[in-house]
């Protein structure tokens, strides 16, 4: 081989050394910044608000008793003069059908925040059968819609929060404020979320919630209690149904 054939040989090992290395920097700096998305994840998930004074108290579906209690102290604490409960819809039909009273969510709610001295008078349920965060949401922001120029504090989970807060940014910025707050003690971890099967499972659902969001809720639950306010559909707003009739 000649002088010029080796020299040609020189420089195209060079060039695809050099490529190599260009290449694996690159893949190493996205692995590197795919990771930290991915670790830092469970710190996007939680976006709390500082708390003030509101029209009422809602209590999100989920993680009994530890809502419900939350917005016990909160009541208690003088943040609202209302408590609105959500009201899970068609979980409990099929035992209806056999002649079985199941308790719905709002039931148990309802009991809990009674203990904690709730007086029956200041717990009203939303009369409009839920399904998913997003139907939550949509007879929330109707009844706050009733009510202008007010708020309403949303209680749930820390890895919910963001969520709630896309959801209503998408749907409802036009019906009220909302002030989303976290139950205290909750044990997500955020920073160390993969160490725990639980928060692990916490983070996928909510991630994809709120791709899902994002995309315009393309996907639905299979059943439906009622038509979704996001689709815009004009509708009336939900009655607000006291806990009892009796006044404490």
């Amino acid at each position: 081989m000649n002088s010029t054939g080796l020299q040609q040989g020189k420089n195209l090992a060079h060039r695809i050394l050099r490529f190599l290395t260009v290449f694996c920097s690159i893949a190493l700096i996205g692995i590197t910044l795919s990771l930290f998305a991915l670790l830092s994840v469970g710190n996007f998930l939680v976006k709390e608000d500082p708390l003030q004074k509101s029209t009422a108290i809602a209590v999100l579906t989920g993680s009994l008793p530890a809502r419900a209690l939350e917005a016990a102290e909160l009541y208690r604490d003088g943040y609202a003069k209302e408590i609105w409960l959500t009201h899970p819809g068609d979980q409990e039909s099929s035992l209806k059908d056999l002649g079985i009273h199941y308790p719905s969510e709002d039931e148990f709610n309802v009991q809990v925040l009674r203990r904690q001295g709730v007086p029956a008078k200041a717990i009203h349920i939303l009369d409009t059968s839920i399904v998913n965060t997003a139907d939550e949401l949509d007879i929330i922001g109707a009844a706050l819609k009733t009510k202008p120029h007010q708020s309403v504090i949303i209680v749930t989970s820390k890895s919910h929060t963001r969520r709630v807060h896309e959801l209503w940014a998408k749907y409802h910025a036009a019906d009220g404020t909302i002030i989303v707050h976290a139950v205290t003690g909750d044990e997500f971890d955020p920073s160390r979320w993969w160490k725990s099967t639980g928060s692990t499972l916490e983070v996928v659902h909510e991630v994809l919630g709120i791709a899902n969001a994002w995309a315009g809720l393309p996907v639905q639950p299979v059943v439906h209690a009622h038509e979704s306010l996001a689709s815009n559909e004009q509708q009336s707003p939900p009655k607000l149904i006291p806990a009892s009739k009796s006044a404490d």
